[in-house]
């Protein structure tokens, strides 16, 4: 089994799931602000496979999606970490850096700092080479962060799993190497 990395920034604790994050995690996922950019919200069943799956990911890697906490305030607030994506991406194979946090802690550096955090243990701790991020052209919250954490704006592509049409499908890749980084976390 593989050494499982966890970490803390200023503010927020980067950790393994639990139980007590289930609850949270489906009412984020059912909240329309927050999926504003996904095909649809997300019920419970589906939000508790989804964080079963970041688990098991986890379990395997060592590494992933982990649940974000506000230290000693907030026990979930959401998530933040490194994925490898499964659906066939033009810029296949890569490690994308993602998150997703509750509408009520939006606009305080939280998306921001858990992502620099992430960036340490992908750059430093795990040697990856590059880490991508990608969203709907729309989503300016996110291309914002992307753009905080030192990611370059990288070009545009149709996302392979969302149907022809859908005003979500036309994406925004943003990249950053590693020896672009340096060590700004």
């Amino acid at each position: 089994m593989p050494e499982l990395f966890e970490f803390e920034t200023k503010r927020l604790r980067l950790r393994q799931w639990q139980e007590s994050d289930l609850e949270p995690f489906a009412a984020l996922n059912a909240d329309p602000q927050v999926m504003e950019f996904f095909p649809e919200p997300l019920g419970r069943q589906a939000s508790n496979d989804m964080a079963e799956k970041i688990r098991t990911l986890i379990e395997q890697r060592g590494w992933g999606v982990w649940a974000v906490e506000v230290k000693g305030t907030e026990p979930f607030i959401g998530f933040c970490g490194l994925h490898v994506p499964t659906a066939r991406l033009p810029f296949s194979p890569c490690v994308e850096i993602g998150w997703r946090l509750s509408s009520a802690h939006w606009g305080k550096g939280y998306a921001s700092e858990a992502a620099r955090g992430a960036l340490v243990v992908a750059f430093q701790q795990l040697g990856l080479p590059e880490i991508v991020s990608f969203t709907t052209t729309g989503n300016q919250r996110s291309r914002r962060v992307m753009e905080r954490i030192g990611l370059k704006y990288s070009g545009e592509f149709e996302h392979p799993s969302l149907p022809e049409g859908s005003p979500l499908r036309s994406h925004v890749l943003y990249r950053l190497q590693r020896d672009q980084w340096g060590t700004r976390a």
